[in-house]
C-alpha cells in the first residue's frame, strides 16, 4: 500500500511518500508560507525522485488541522483533487496526532502547541502507552496561561511541539520549570511522514473517507467570519 501524504497546516510545507511500513522518501521546507507554489512542484519532485507517480498511489493522506486556515485549505484541496485525479481514497489527520506522533515512546506526555493568534494556541495532549500513542486531552484553542494551568496539575515531564513554542517558550520554563522539555529541531515541526504513519495504520484498519468528504478541521472560527458576524450584529442593532 502506497500513500502520499501531505501538511501545510504551518509555515512548513511537508510531503512524503511510503509503501506499507516503509519510508520512500520526504521533503521538507520550512520557509515562507507560499504553500500555493511550493506544494505541487515539491509533489512532482518527490515522485519523480522515487520514481512514482500519482496514479501508483493507493491513498492520499492529509493533515486537516488543526493549524493556519489558509495552509489547510491548500493542503485539503490539493488532497482531495490528487485523489479525484486518480479515484482512490484519502485519509485526514490531525495536525496534532502527526505532531505528537514525531516522538515515538516518549515518557511523560507530549504536547504540541501551534500558533493560533488571538493570543491562543491549538493543542492537545497524548501519552503513549506501550505502543500506542493515546490522546488524553481533546484538540482545543486557549491561552497558553490556560493550557499551562492544566498541566500544572499533572506531574509528569512535558515535551512541546509545534511553532507556538518560539513564542512561549520562556514562559513555559518559567512556570514548569524542568518538566518542560523541548525537542530537537528535526523532530519539533510538522513531518509528512508521520501523517503518511498515521494514515497507514487507520487504512489498514479500513479508516479511509472519499474525497468529496473530507474537510479541513479549522477548531474556531476564521478572522473573516468573526467580522462578518460582528458587522451582521452591529447592522441588527442599528435596525432595533
Amino acid at each position: 500500500m502506497k500513500i502520499l501524504a501531505l501538511d501545510t497546516s504551518s509555515i512548513v510545507a511537508t510531503v512524503a511518500v511510503m509503501d506499507d511500513d516503509q519510508l520512500i522518501g520526504e521533503y521538507i521546507i520550512n520557509h515562507k508560507r507560499t504553500h500555493s507554489q511550493k506544494l505541487m512542484p515539491m509533489i512532482e519532485e518527490l515522485l519523480k525522485s522515487c520514481e512514482l507517480a500519482i496514479k501508483d498511489m493507493d491513498i492520499i493522506a492529509v493533515a486537516k488541522g488543526p493549524g493556519s486556515f489558509t495552509g489547510l485549505r491548500i493542503g485539503v484541496a490539493t488532497a482531495k483533487g490528487l485523489a479525484h485525479a486518480v479515484d482512490i481514497p484519502v485519509v485526514g489527520i490531525s495536525t496534532l496526532d502527526a505532531l505528537a506522533f514525531n516522538m515515538p515512546f516518549s515518557e511523560g506526555i507530549i504536547c504540541p502547541i501551534l500558533d493560533a493568534r488571538r493570543s491562543q494556541v491549538y493543542t492537545a495532549v497524548y501519552k503513549w502507552d506501550d505502543e500506542t500513542l493515546n490522546n488524553i486531552e481533546e484538540p482545543i484553542a486557549i491561552s497558553i496561561e490556560e493550557l499551562v494551568e492544566k498541566l500544572l496539575k499533572r506531574p509528569e515531564k512535558v515535551v512541546f511541539l509545534g511553532d507556538g513554542i518560539k513564542a512561549n517558550k520562556e514562559y513555559l520554563i518559567e512556570k514548569l520549570k524542568d518538566r518542560a522539555v523541548f525537542p530537537p529541531n528535526s523532530v519539533k515541526m510538522q513531518r509528512a511522514s508521520s501523517v503518511a504513519q498515521l494514515a497507514m495504520e487507520r487504512a489498514k484498519n479500513g479508516e479511509v473517507e472519499n474525497y468529496y468528504e473530507l474537510v479541513p478541521t479549522y477548531l474556531r472560527k476564521s478572522e473573516a467570519e468573526r467580522q462578518y458576524e460582528e458587522k451582521m450584529k452591529r447592522c441588527g442593532e442599528c435596525e432595533s
